[in-house]
């Protein structure tokens, strides 16, 4: 077939009225195509507003307000034999790795999170938080 045979077998099927693989998927897909060949410019359609990003994280953490964690707070630590350790009873004193005053880890579920400062209040022992820990990404890309 040559070339002006080839075009006037495109130009019969397109007067025919004849579909398009771009007829084919109008209406919400011609909202995605490009601009025709002849440069004229499509109609703009504003997109249906749904909720906002604000308000879908405010919903997703509300679904997380009565998930339990494991809170751990953390005076220090040592190492001890297990001789050392067969022989502890009543009174027996266990020396840590921290000073009194030290700032003491705020752990929740095994990471540290935050430090702070025992305190007595009400003749219970509480810790008053003065450091929140910043999280490390754990797959931090380089850009």
């Amino acid at each position: 077939m040559t070339p002006g045979e080839m075009k006037a077998a495109v130009d019969a099927v397109l007067d025919s009225g004849a579909s398009t693989p771009d007829d084919a998927q109008a209406g919400a897909a011609s909202a995605r195509t490009p601009p025709s060949a002849t440069g004229e410019p499509r109609p703009f359609e504003q997109p249906e507003l749904g909720v906002s990003a604000g308000e879908q994280k405010l919903a997703t953490i509300e679904l997380l307000d009565d998930v339990e964690l494991n809170v751990k707070i953390e005076l220090g630590r040592t190492e001890m034999y297990i001789e050392d350790v067969l022989r502890l009873g009543v009174g027996s004193v266990v020396e840590l790795n921290r000073s009194a005053g030290d700032p003491v880890d705020i752990l929740v579920n095994d990471r540290l999170v935050a430090r702070g400062e025992v305190l007595v209040l009400n003749d219970n022992f509480c810790v008053r938080i003065n450091e929140i820990i910043s999280p490390v990404p754990e797959f931090a890309t380089e850009s």
